[in-house]
């Protein structure tokens, strides 16, 4: 069963099974983690976990392990006893990466200097259904000590790979994902940084705490002003000819996108 697109994601650990339903309760879709939330030691018994509770496969994702991890086929051999269809590849790096994994819907991982260079001929893999960025692992790539200054704000090559990421995603039709927030209580800092995913055009945002799975909901959820407002303007559209003034601007097709784009998430 295939994957259906929603934007709240949420993390959680595989090794933690008496997590798994509390988080695909939260969010919109869960990602059971197998790489950075399992220690070595603990793999075999979250893989087992990942088989023995089961979630709904249409509203799940499993991120494995790197393609060049020591775990990486005991992951695929775990898969193939699930009815999961959608993985998430860390350290994407290459398109060929994902040619082992043709069978899945694949999210890749956008997260070393090598996968920021060449992410669009990553997003073009015919199973890539989407691209994430990771802020901090790309940093430890660079031999930097941080993504972000002092006032929280995004260092410039952080900010590069989130747009190319983007820029890719969309250009070859594929859904895009911010990276997460790591300042867990900060919740106005994260609804900055929602609101700014969803005006850039990110397609959703991936959570490491079910209390931030909220704040992203409301970002992307269009309020009710957004929604009378794009509404009003496609019914026009419907009678209209070329360009039209409503409510003292023009209305073009970039605006006639945008409501659409509006009504599209709300519903």
């Amino acid at each position: 069963m295939a994957l259906e697109f929603k934007p709240a994601w949420l993390f959680v650990p595989g090794d933690r099974p008496d997590r798994y339903t509390k988080a695909a309760e939260r969010s919109d879709i869960v990602i059971l983690d197998l790489e950075d939330a399992v220690n070595a030691a603990d793999k075999a018994a979250a893989r087992e976990s990942i088989i023995d509770f089961p979630l709904d496969p249409t509203r799940t994702v499993v991120r494995i392990n790197a393609r060049d991890s020591e775990h990486f086929d005991e992951d695929l051999k775990m898969l193939a006893q699930t009815d999961y269809t959608a993985v998430m590849l860390p350290k994407s790096e290459h398109g060929e990466d994902l040619t082992v994994l043709a069978d899945y819907q694949v999210i890749a991982l956008i997260e070393t200097a090598l996968g920021a260079v060449n992410v669009s001929e990553i997003a073009a893999c015919p199973n890539t259904y989407g691209l994430m960025w990771g802020s901090e692992d790309l940093i430890a790539d660079l031999g930097g000590g941080s993504s972000r200054t002092a006032d929280g704000d995004y260092r410039d090559v952080a900010q590069h790979v989130r747009s190319s990421t983007l820029l890719a995603a969309r250009a070859h039709d594929r859904y895009a994902l911010d990276s997460i927030w790591a300042d867990i209580p900060n919740l106005d800092g994260l609804a900055a940084e929602a609101e700014d995913a969803v005006q850039s055009g990110f397609s959703g945002k991936v959570s490491i705490h079910p209390n931030h799975v909220p704040v992203v909901r409301d970002a992307f959820r269009p309020s009710d002003e957004q929604l009378r407002w794009a509404r009003a303007v496609l019914d026009l559209a419907r009678t209209e000819k070329g360009a039209f003034a409503y409510e003292g601007k023009m209305i073009d097709a970039p605006l006639l996108k945008h409501a659409e784009l509006i009504v599209a998430r709300a519903d």
